[in-house]
C-alpha cells in the first residue's frame, strides 16, 4: 500500500565546520574561510561557500587551496566545538525517530516511515528538523533529501545545497535520477566515469536505457547489476541506528613518564597498528580519530578529528594522530598514558573488483591491509612493522 512506502531522509549540515566557525565569529560572515591543518602538509577539512567559488574543496591539500584562494582566511579546526554542535543535531534528529544512522559528525540517514503518524508527512518532518536545528545551534543550516531509499535521498540532499529540501516522490525515482550525471551513482569514481563516457554513457538515464549485456561487457556481471539497480533508485538497505557510537581503541600506561611529544610518536604508531588490525578483523573503516594523553598530574587531554579519507590502515591513522598530537602543548610536560581510538565506524562494503569500490580512495589502503594480513596470517603478528616517522 502507498501509505506504507518508506520515507528516508538524508540530512547533511551545510559546510559544517566552517559554519560553526562563522557562527562563533560573526566577523567571518561572507568571507572565504578555510578550516584546515598545517599550511604545507595539511588538508582542507571544509570551507565556506565563498571559498568554494574559487575551486577550494574538502580533502584538497592546503597548498593547493591557498593557491586557488590566496585571500582566504584559514582557521584551525576546533574539534570540541564541532562535537558539541553535532551532539545537538543528533539529539534533534532522534526527537522525531530512533532510526538515525550517523555517517559522520554532520550527516545522517533517518527512517521516518513510522514517525509520519505522529509528525505528519516526511516533508513536514524535514521542515521541522531544519527549523529546530537552526534554532538549537544558533543558526546552523542543514540540507535534506527525501526519498523511498537511502541512495536517492542522499542524491536529493546534495542537489538542494545549501539549506535546501528536495523530495523524490515514491515511484518517480528513475525519472528523478535520469538527467543527472553518472558520477552521482555510488561507486562511480573518476576511473569508472571515464570508462562509461567512452562507451557513450553520460547520464544516469543513459545507464537506465543501456542494454544489460553491454553493461556486463564493460564491467562484469556484478558491476552491471550494481549500477543498473542504483540507476533506477533500487536500494533496499535499511537505516541502521547507532553506528556513530562505536569505537575501536588501544592505549598504554608507561612504566616511567615520558617528557615532551617526541617520545610519544613510537607508542602512538603501535596503537595505530593495533587499531588498524582490529578494524580489518571486524571489516570496519573509521571516519574519525581520537587521541588521548594523560599527563603526569593525571589530567586528561583528548583531541578528535574527522578524517578526510576513510581510515583502514595504520599509515592513515598514524598521520591523523600526529596532526592531533601537534595540537596538544607538551613541551616539557610529563606524560604517563597515551591512547588512540577510531570512531564513526562503518562496515567496508564488499566489492567484486576495484572498478566498483564504494570509495576509490580505499583501494590502496585495502591492498596494503590485505598484504599485511596475509603476512601475519602466515608468519605471526608483528612479523612486519611500520617504521616510526
Amino acid at each position: 500500500m502507498r501509505c506504507m512506502e518508506r520515507s528516508i531522509l538524508h540530512l547533511d549540515m551545510d559546510a559544517f565546520y566552517a559554519s560553526v566557525e562563522v557562527r562563533d565569529n560573526p566577523a567571518l560572515r561572507g568571507l572565504a574561510v578555510i578550516v584546515g591543518g598545517h599550511p604545507t602538509r595539511g588538508v582542507v577539512l571544509t570551507c565556506t561557500y565563498e571559498a568554494r567559488k574559487f575551486g577550494v574543496r574538502s580533502a584538497m591539500s592546503m597548498v593547493e587551496a591557498r593557491k586557488r584562494a590566496p585571500h582566504a582566511l584559514v582557521v584551525p579546526p576546533r574539534g570540541e566545538a564541532y562535537a558539541e554542535a553535532s551532539r545537538i543535531v543528533f539529539e534533534t534528529m532522534r526527537s522525531v525517530t530512533p532510526l538515525v544512522e550517523g555517517l559522520s559528525l554532520d550527516e545522517a540517514f533517518l527512517d521516518v516511515t513510522a514517525s509520519r503518524a505522529i509528525f505528519g508527512e516526511a516533508k513536514a518532518i524535514a521542515l521541522h528538523l531544519k527549523k529546530r536545528i537552526r534554532e538549537a545551534t544558533s543558526g546552523l543550516t542543514a540540507s535534506v533529501g527525501i526519498a523511498p531509499s537511502k541512495f536517492v535521498a542522499k542524491v536529493a540532499s546534495e542537489l538542494g545545497k545549501p539549506d535546501g529540501l528536495t523530495v523524490c516522490p515514491p515511484g518517480l525515482e528513475a525519472a528523478f535520477l535520469a538527467p543527472l550525471g553518472i558520477e552521482r551513482i555510488w561507486g562511480v569514481g573518476p576511473k569508472t566515469a571515464e570508462l562509461l563516457r567512452d562507451a557513450g554513457l553520460h547520464t544516469i538515464g543513459d545507464i537506465q536505457r543501456a542494454p544489460r549485456p553491454a553493461l556486463v561487457d564493460l564491467m562484469g556481471a556484478n558491476g552491471a547489476e550494481h549500477i543498473a539497480r542504483l540507476a533506477v533508485g533500487d536500494d533496499p538497505r535499511e537505516v541502521e541506528p547507532g553506528r556513530e557510537a562505536k569505537s575501536v581503541g588501544s592505549e598504554s600506561t608507561f612504566d616511567a613518564d615520558r617528557v615532551g611529544a617526541e617520545p610519544l610518536r613510537e607508542p602512538i604508531l603501535r596503537h595505530c597498528e593495533e587499531v588498524a588490525r582490529r578494524l580489518r578483523a571486524d571489516g570496519l573503516r573509521a571516519n574519525a580519530l581520537v587521541l588521548k594523553v594523560k599527563r603526569g598530574d593525571h589530567s586528561l587531554i583528548t583531541r578528535r578529528s574527522v578524517a578526510t579519507v576513510p581510515l583502514i590502515e595504520a599509515g592513515s591513522l598514524y598521520a591523523l594522530a600526529l596532526e592531533l598530537l601537534e595540537r596538544i602543548p607538551l613541551e616539557g610536560v610529563r606524560t604517563r598514558l597515551v591512547g588512540v581510538s577510531a570512531t564513526a565506524l562503518e562496515p567496508i562494503e564488499p566489492v567484486q573488483r576495484e572498478l566498483f569500490s564504494n570509495d576509490e580512495r580505499l583501494e590502496r589502503p585495502r591492498a596494503i591491509a590485505a598484504v599485511l594480513d596475509a603476512i601475519e596470517s602466515r608468519f605471526g603478528r608483528n612479523t612486519i612493522r611500520r617504521a616510526g616517522g
